[in-house]
């Protein structure tokens, strides 16, 4: 039979700590938040330069699914326990997150939050001119003729997309280095989680009110084609209206993407809402869903476009198709969990 120092006993308690923390995907300062404890107190225990007592020990016995033999004792094999279900995929060391990381991570966010904004403003708004052209076209205002007036409208509207295009895909490029924060765990560093609480909470009311003021407009875009409809204004009035809609609605959606974008970044960071550990996993899951559909979608509106040239009702597949895929998306994860759930009891 082994006999154990007391210094064994530190190692041993200290590697079991820190071995389960690293599993759960937590950082020391997240552990010792839990805990009640000082960040370095969590870093003395991993050290081995001290033992934490009964009572943590049973803390943590609870926070991390195992027994406290497994804490205290070398008889039980770390490959044999089995954490909880939120550890799962985890087990290997996970990357650190420095502060000079974290502010370059947020900055990056937080320009290109302006850079996404613009490119998907360009997109509503494209069809603008297209549809205003038109309806000048066929109601005989300043003699523009038919084909000119569409050909004018699609190049306008194509070099506005091909432009926002450009802007996605340049963003992506460069924030490529990045991306593994918003799709894997990681540990930060001491002080990196409060320096971004700080943050957060210092922009909440920016993004309360950039929200409130454009879904607001969201909802009143459509005030001026009700009136142009309500007064049976001719086709030129009715076009106008269509593209001053879709202007507000661009200006809307812009606020939107501004805001949520810069507070995301700091959720991501904090891996809190969307980017929990939980999270994390299900959107591995259901990334190639995710990419199939936005991709049949736009197909849907570009094809009913064209072909229908009816650029002031085709916009509706936009908002439909979003509150379809925040349903479906609910239920591929509840599918997923349920079927990890069961794997998890067999």
């Amino acid at each position: 039979m082994r006999l154990y120092t007391l210094g064994d006993r530190f190692n041993l308690c200290g590697e079991r700590v820190r071995e389960a923390r690293i599993h759960t995907g937590w950082s020391q300062e997240e552990l010792a938040n839990q805990l009640g404890v000082s960040r370095q107190a969590v870093s003395k225990w991993e050290s081995a330069g001290a033992v934490p007592d009964l009572q943590r020990i049973l803390q943590m016995s609870e926070l991390f699914g195992v027994s406290t033999d497994y804490l205290l004792k070398d008889e039980m094999k770390a490959e044999n326990i089995t954490y909880h279900e939120s550890t799962e995929s985890y087990a290997e060391p996970l990357k650190k997150v420095t502060m000079e990381n974290a502010n370059e991570f947020l900055d990056m966010k937080r320009n290109g939050s302006k850079v996404v904004a613009n490119a998907t403003s360009m997109c509503i708004s494209s069809p603008i001119l297209l549809i205003v052209l038109v309806t000048m076209a066929e109601d005989g205002v300043f003699h523009v003729s038919e084909s000119l007036a569409t050909v004018s409208g699609c190049v306008f509207l194509l070099g506005m997309v091909a432009a926002a295009v450009f802007l996605f895909i340049t963003y992506g490029m460069r924030e490529s280095h990045m991306e593994h924060f918003e799709k894997e765990c990681f540990e930060t560093e001491y002080g990196v989680s409060g320096m971004v609480r700080e943050k957060k909470d210092s922009y909440e009311p920016i993004f309360i009110r950039g929200t409130a003021v454009g879904v607001v407009l969201c909802i009143l875009a459509v005030i001026p084609t009700i009136i142009a409809e309500s007064m049976e204004a001719s086709d030129y009035y009715c076009g106008l209206s269509v593209g001053l809609l879709l202007f507000i609605l661009a200006i809307g959606v812009n606020l939107l993407i501004r805001v949520g974008m810069v507070k995301s970044s700091y959720d991501t960071l904090l891996q809190e809402g969307e980017y929990t550990k939980e999270e994390k996993l299900f959107k591995k899951k259901t990334d190639t869903f995710s990419g199939v559909y936005w991709c049949l979608t736009t197909a849907i509106y570009l094809a009913w476009s064209f072909w229908t040239m009816s650029w002031d009702i085709t916009w509706i597949v936009w908002p439909v198709a979003g509150v379809l895929f925040a349903a479906l998306l609910g239920v591929v994860k509840m599918v997923l969990k349920n079927g990890s759930e069961t794997q998890h009891y067999i």
